[in-house]
């Protein structure tokens, strides 16, 4: 599925400017690591299950619903990251109610949708974001309707939401080597994030002992020049193992 060109162009400064902090473990230098760099996924754990933390995930998950633009950068990583260690999370999940997500294939693609299409797409994308909040088509689709609806302060405000989103992966790290590979919750998420950058992605690989590698291409150049990207699935997996040990 494409995105709507309205929303991809938001990403693209995020992940130049991506520069990974650094710091030794311990005191404030690794707290300001943890909330701006790659996720600390310990600590990330433990917030998102205490109800006494700021960060706990129902907490976070009713601010990120509301219309609202409250959240700031670092309870948008605790909410992201956090949805690794929520009871329903499963890497692999299939789209809510596949069969129409399926039928809706036709509306995705039409150039022209009426405001018909558009509410069915929207009526979808809403339902959809309460079974998965952070599902990033979803989030776009709901952007681009209340934006062609002319709902443009309620379109501004997911935009806001997505885009927090996006700058949270992004800061995960550079995509540029195992070492410095983004950090995302599920596997669609790789392509997403791509694409919501402005790069088309063109193969596919993976390499030991737990890194997705995309190649890809940015669709304003035309150099025919392809860069791989690294997303390390390492967390998906582990929480994956944890409810299917039988798959191990």
């Amino acid at each position: 599925m494409k995105f709507p060109k309205t929303v991809i162009l938001t990403l693209l400064s995020l992940i130049i400017f991506s520069i990974p902090l650094s710091g030794a473990p311990g005191g404030k230098t690794a707290q300001k690591h943890a909330e701006l760099g790659r996720p600390s996924l310990d600590s990330i754990r433990a917030a998102s299950c205490d109800p006494e933390s700021p960060y706990y995930y129902p907490k976070l998950l009713k601010l990120f619903l509301a219309n609202d633009t409250t959240m700031r950068s670092v309870d948008f990583q605790y909410f992201y990251y956090g949805t690794l260690f929520q009871e329903d999370y499963d890497p692999y999940r299939k789209p809510l109610n596949e069969a129409e997500y399926k039928e809706l294939g036709t509306l995705y693609a039409k150039p022209d949708k009426n405001r018909s299409d558009r509410n069915r797409i929207l009526e979808y994308a809403r339902a959809a974001i309460l079974d998965n909040p952070v599902d990033l088509q979803q989030l776009t689709n709901i952007i681009y309707v209340y934006e062609q609806n002319g709902k443009y302060d309620l379109s501004k405000i997911w935009q806001y939401k997505l885009n927090h989103i996006l700058k949270v992966i992004a800061k995960s790290g550079t995509g540029a080597d195992k070492e410095n590979a983004w950090l995302v919750v599920y596997p669609r998420h790789e392509y997403d994030f791509l694409n919501l950058s402005g790069i088309v992605s063109t193969n596919h690989s993976y390499e030991e002992p737990s890194f997705d590698v995309l190649e890809g291409q940015q669709v304003d150049k035309k150099d025919g020049k392809s860069q791989k990207y690294y997303f390390d699935i390492n967390p998906m997996l582990e929480q994956y193992y944890l409810k299917h040990p039988d798959e191990e």
